[in-house]
């Protein structure tokens, strides 16, 4: 029974941090795919207990029904920047990470050395002193009208969880992805509501313990100015309602 357990909550962890079996298997170092492990075929080993302790958080006695705390340190989640630079006058840069790089950034965030990949400059503007403030792309839909698909955020570091705000919009740094967000806190819990502008996309639900970075977005840069006022969109609008009202009378 405790083998059954373990397996089925170790399966849990990998589809909450939405890795395929292969995936989650080379992040732990084992052989090949951890189907045999979700099949209860094979007990789950120390080195890989070690593993999801020290990547995850993942608290070994709920691993095997001792515990009902999934993460261990849930209170104390930093969520500051890992990794900063810095210019020949030891003056902060701001890290660009465009839609590619984000694909590994949270992979990289400690190598300093895949930092250095990135474009970086200083942004002379009082906005963007005395914090530190990085550049992230936006991709897909979900925060329309407000972002768009290309757009930059320049986001400043956020210090502590206690500072989230349900009014803003978030990079959020997760272990396997880079989401553009809102947030709302979960009374009584150490979970988090990931929201998007656009309605399509429904909320969703993550543990605190899943953050990396978290940063506030402050500005925007956006190649797509659209010089149409309200009442050209109206015009538009009356436009099309005539065009379909005519194709119906023929009809």
């Amino acid at each position: 029974m405790e083998n059954e357990l373990s397996a089925k909550r170790f399966t849990e962890v990998r589809r909450e941090l939405n890795f395929t079996q292969a995936e989650f298997a080379d992040l732990l170092g084992i052989t090949k795919t951890t189907a045999d492990i979700e099949r209860g075929r094979t007990k789950l080993s120390g080195k890989v207990v070690a593993e999801l302790l020290r990547q995850f958080k993942i608290n070994p006695l709920w691993l095997f029904g001792e515990s009902n705390q999934r993460y261990l340190e849930a209170s104390s989640v930093s969520v500051m920047p890992k990794v900063v630079t810095v210019d020949q006058a030891d003056n902060e840069n701001m890290v660009l990470v465009n839609a590619k790089a984000a694909a590994g950034y949270p992979q990289n965030i400690h190598d300093t050395s895949w930092y250095r990949q990135l474009p970086a400059f200083d942004l002379p503007i009082p906005q963007f002193r005395n914090a530190s403030y990085r550049g992230f792309q936006v991709e897909g839909e979900s925060m329309l009208p407000n972002l768009r698909p290309g757009d930059w955020v320049l986001a400043r570091a956020v210090e502590s969880l206690d500072d989230i705000s349900a009014n803003r919009i978030y990079v959020v740094v997760l272990h396997d992805a880079v989401l553009v967000k809102k947030i709302e806190k979960i009374p009584g819990s150490d979970r988090l509501r990931l929201i998007s502008l656009n309605e399509s996309y429904a909320p969703y639900e993550i543990e605190t313990s899943q953050l990396q970075e978290l940063w506030l977005v402050s500005s925007k840069l956006t190649f797509s100015i659209d010089a149409t006022t309200e009442s050209g969109l109206l015009r538009q609008l009356q436009q099309s309602m005539d065009e379909l009202k005519e194709k119906l009378a023929r009809a």
